[in-house]
């Protein structure tokens, strides 16, 4: 049973290492040349579901006190798995595995879950056999299970169909393979972390507008890496202190990478009392406090090139809409149906369960405001984001809210529940 009715939430919170970045540190640190230690790492199903992979192809990963430690030896280091890699739960490992593999002269299999079974792959296998790798897999090759075999890559230009940093930096991966240069081209500008990334391991990338350069046969050098907190998980502290009647709460540490600031400048545009405090450091990534208090709300729009800034925060931006007075149009959200869930249809199902007045678009969602939550049983249909967003809700409920498939939240935020408890007075 989740907890209830609350009034009050108050204290500080240091918030786990970034998704992204985590899974991108483990997969650098195994295609560079020597020892890389990471600090801050997110322990979260997903991002062990990389560290598996990459074990399997050969790298040492360990454990030490304070984060991990990768020998890479390059990716010529990687050598041919004597077993199927999964990727559990994980979009971001089996996409970004499949630029890594692209360039390797040996053959794996791809797998994952139920979720990943479910999930499009063509928009990342159609490029890379035009680069010349062979795929094959169900559906020719647009579901898993999916079978690579890499080798000599030719350099494409590309425009990518949908805006996805999961997409780009596939074709960046495999890229930094090719026998020459290759040109990527966004229609909307996406998270570049794996941009940053690469310069950080000693790497070269340029960027011109929305066009990508990438030139293949570079050698990555290890890098010390400490992971910023995630600023997708900070989202529903966030919300919850925005909407909760008396709440005060200082996110630390928190990544404040510019193209992932999206629910800052909603929160903002809606009204809350949000405070930012920038910290001056020479990390490869921007990071700063966040501190967040009760707010007087009210409905926005939330569309276009906003969209790829926040995809991951729709469903925590949907709820803080029901407390927000008036209406809130969420549109150009149709990569929403794609992700763990059709998360367009599941957060309108879950959310309208405990009362609130919601509906359902072919590329989002509208909100009306504000309304009071009641309770019930809700699900997250297996998905983190929808079980911490149905969490924050719970707060706001006069009755009784139970959370079925709530171990779904440990794919990207194992502690979830300690940090929430620690907040309620």
């Amino acid at each position: 049973m989740l907890k209830t009715n609350i009034k009050r939430l108050f204290g500080e919170i240091t918030i786990p290492g970034d998704k992204s970045i985590s899974h991108r540190s483990v997969m650098f640190g195994s295609i560079a040349h020597g020892e890389t230690k990471i600090t801050n790492f997110l322990p979260g199903d997903d991002c062990l579901s990389t560290i598996s992979c990459f074990q399997k192809l050969g790298v040492t990963i360990e454990e030490v006190d304070d984060g991990l430690r990768i020998i890479g030896n390059g990716f010529e280091g990687l050598t041919e798995p004597n077993e199927v890699l999964d990727v559990g739960n994980s979009g971001t490992t089996i996409r970004l595995l499949m630029g890594i593999l692209a360039g390797r002269p040996f053959f794996s299999t791809l797998v994952g879950d139920e979720s990943i079974g479910k999930r499009p792959m063509t928009r990342v296998t159609s490029p890379l056999a035009l680069m010349g790798t062979r795929i094959d897999g169900r559906n020719d090759g647009a579901f898993t299970p999916i079978s690579i075999r890499g080798g000599q890559l030719t350099p494409i230009q590309y425009e990518l169909p949908v805006a996805s940093a999961q997409v780009k930096s596939a074709l960046i991966l495999a890229g930094l393979q090719a026998e020459g240069e290759c040109k990527i081209v966004e229609p909307a500008e996406t998270r570049d972390h794996t941009e940053r990334m690469i310069r950080k391991f000693g790497g070269k990338i340029d960027k011109d507008n929305k066009t990508i350069t990438v030139i293949g046969g570079q050698s990555l050098k290890a890098a010390t890496i400490h992971v910023p907190g995630d600023i997708s998980s900070a989202a529903f502290f966030l919300v919850a202190g925005a909407i909760i009647p008396e709440g005060e709460i200082v996110l630390k540490n928190v990544g404040l990478n510019p193209t992932r600031t999206g629910i800052i400048e909603v929160m903002k545009k809606m009204g809350a009392d949000l405070e930012i405090v920038q910290k001056e450091d020479d990390s490869f990534e921007p990071v700063g406090d966040l501190i967040i208090k009760t707010s007087n709300l009210k409905g926005t729009v939330v569309e276009g090139e906003l969209i790829p800034k926040l995809i991951d925060e729709i469903p925590i931006i949907a709820l803080l809409a029901t407390q927000a007075d008036g209406t809130t149009v969420i549109k150009d959200a149709e990569e929403l149906k794609v992700k763990e869930t059709n998360r367009i249809d599941t957060v309108v199902q879950e959310l309208r369960k405990l009362g609130a007045s919601i509906e359902a678009t072919d590329d989002g969602m509208i909100i009306h405001g504000k309304t009071p939550l009641d309770g019930g049983s809700v699900s997250s249909h297996g998905d983190h984001r929808i079980g911490m967003m149905l969490s924050i809700a719970a707060l706001l409920c006069k009755n009784d809210v139970e959370l079925e498939q709530s171990e779904a939240i440990s794919v990207s935020y194992p502690n979830f529940f300690d940090h929430l408890n620690n907040l309620i007075h």
